[in-house]
């Protein structure tokens, strides 16, 4: 009997995708469709729930009838999503009581540090394995409960439900049927107890969120209801995974064994390390998170996080206008100047790991009379190596060990400029996946693995993939390195 589909849907910053993988885990066919990006004077990021359902569903349908298959042979559904964001909508009418609040959002720094002030932060980094931070779930629910009119009484009433975007997103696919969400999702939300393996009362408490918001949670390879894709199916399929999008990375990378060390770039860009069914409380700025937990099985990972990557090509597109297009910036980084040493240190919203600074500002630093468009951007490309190099240097300090390699994918890559940059400012080589969309085929994967479509052992004779080696020299490597930690020290807030 011939093998079923996998729809796998990624509900992501910038857009929402519909991946088709056919009945070996291949990818077939994309369909994706953009939303706003709602900023505000005070630079809050947000996002319109209500155009994110509608697109989750259009997306979907289009992927199914694009791709020429007959419907029947859609086996089941995976979700994978922009991780820390959050949602919050009324139980019984479905409709959004406020906009979505961005993971990028720091709206809720203010709050977060009455709470370090209350002394409240190494307990909370002990449950969770998080350094707390505004851009975590918890900081912005607290944030939405109190200035958003009626969201308090709505919660203590049970009239309303809060989850992070996989939760809205099978929300949506199952008709408001399914409040449910994955312990990979959970463990970024500073709510969820990642020893025990449950929402933790005390966080909520401290935090001032009443438990009866929260969605149930699952394995990621769990069961999540049915969907009939909006009405497009004749007959429901199952929604099989949830996992948060550099989770799905992770896993799409073939990062199943202890120290397995992935980049997946996006807007920002999450680096993760497989560090085996034990958590290891990071000595170096690093979150312990939950990478998923499948067959019965808790895997955790190492994590830091860039804030700015794609979004450093975004802005020297549309901020300054350096580029009309994000093509080109690679071959204007490979012409500019080899003696220019400016850098751009990407703090526009704070810096994240290992330095942890809410209030650092974003600057160029070295700039000289001949700095030019070329330089500007070169400086924008490598800030992305320089934030990922800092990451992986930290997880190597964590797990006494180097890492062999690192794996990378998503839209960033294509520039082949960064990615060699990469391996040669860590002096690692640099192994890029496949498919640019590898959390997509990730999530479904694990979904396929989860139906018995196949197993582990044939999908990694399946993965292709593309070596960088490190061509830097030693010495400028590391005159490279200290212009860089300079740079940081200058946009740092202390």
């Amino acid at each position: 009997m011939e093998r079923g589909y996998i729809l796998s849907i990624d509900q992501s910053t910038q857009g929402t995708k519909a991946i088709l993988l056919d009945g070996q885990g291949q990818f077939v066919l994309r369909r994706d469709l953009p939303h706003r990006q709602l900023i505000s004077a005070q630079g809050w990021v947000g996002h319109d729930a209500k155009e994110i359902a509608e697109n989750i569903i259009r997306v979907a349908q289009a992927a199914v009838r694009d791709s020429g298959i007959d419907s029947r042979r859609l086996a089941g559904v995976a979700v994978t999503n922009q991780r820390e964001s959050v949602a919050l909508w009324e139980r019984d009418t479905g409709r959004p009581v406020c906009e979505s609040i961005v993971w990028q959002c720091n709206r809720a720094a203010e709050l977060c540090r009455h709470i370090q002030e209350r002394g409240d932060y190494p307990e909370i980094q002990r449950r969770t394995g998080l350094v707390p931070s505004p851009f975590f779930s918890a900081g912005k629910v607290a944030w939405a409960l109190e200035h958003v009119p009626g969201a308090r009484e709505k919660a203590e009433r049970g009239q309303l439900c809060i989850g992070t975007m996989d939760t809205w997103t099978i929300w949506q696919l199952t008709g408001g049927k399914v409040h449910r969400t994955d312990c990979s999702n959970a463990s970024r939300t500073q709510l969820f107890n990642i020893h025990t393996m449950e929402w933790d009362p005390e966080l909520c408490r401290i935090f001032d969120i009443p438990m009866s918001v929260l969605p149930q949670v699952c394995g990621s390879d769990g069961e999540y209801g049915q969907t009939d894709l909006g009405g497009l199916l004749d007959h429901p399929v199952p929604i099989r995974s949830a996992i948060g999008d550099s989770h799905a990375s992770l896993f799409g990378h073939g990062c199943v064994e202890r120290g397995d060390c992935m980049a997946g770039h996006g807007t920002g860009t999450c680096v993760l390390m497989n560090i085996g069914e034990e958590p290891l409380e990071s000595q170096n700025g690093l979150n312990t998170t939950v990478a998923w937990r499948m067959n019965g099985k808790t895997v955790y990972a190492l994590e830091g996080v860039v804030n700015y990557a794609g979004a450093v090509t975004t802005w020297l597109k549309d901020g300054l206008e350096l580029v009309s297009c994000p093509e080109e910036t690679e071959a204007l980084a490979c012409r500019a100047d080899p003696g220019d040493h400016t850098y751009l240190v990407p703090a526009f919203t704070g810096i994240g790991a290992p330095y942890w600074d809410d209030g650092a500002s974003a600057c160029f630093v070295g700039m000289s009379r001949l700095t030019g468009r070329a330089e500007l951007v070169r400086a924008g490309i490598e800030s992305i190596g320089y934030q990922v190099a800092d990451i992986v240097r930290a997880m190597e300090r964590d797990m006494g060990a180097p890492a062999s390699q690192v794996r990378m994918a998503g839209g960033p890559t294509k520039n082949r400029y960064l990615t060699q940059f990469q391996s040669d400012i860590m002096d690692r080589p640099v192994v890029l996946g496949k498919y640019e969309e590898l959390v997509a085929v990730g999530a479904g994967q694990m979904a396929g693995l989860a139906m018995g479509l196949y197993d582990l052992p044939e999908l990694e004779r399946l993965r292709r993939t593309q070596l960088f080696r490190p061509r830097m020299e030693q010495k400028e490597r590391l005159e490279r390195l200290d212009g860089w930690a300079r740079a940081v020290q200058k946009a740092l807030s202390r």
